[in-house]
């Protein structure tokens, strides 16, 4: 595989777990973990660090600087 095709493939796998976060933030999901409920702040974490990658990982595979 080559760098392309991984930071493509990589951005699309950061890009849907940034909408499942953004989409939780939005709608109010409530999520619980062995009977701890997750605070929804989690998700604001969640979707900006996700899609930061996913960004990065885009503009690298354009041949960005």
């Amino acid at each position: 595989m080559n760098k392309l095709a991984y930071c493509r493939i990589s951005a699309v796998l950061f890009m849907i777990v940034a909408l499942a976060h953004l989409t939780r933030l939005m709608t109010g999901w409530p999520i619980q973990v062995n009977g701890v409920t997750i605070p929804l702040v989690l998700s604001l974490f969640g979707f900006i660090v996700p899609g930061g990658l996913a960004f990065w990982g885009l503009r690298e595979s354009r041949g960005g600087s």
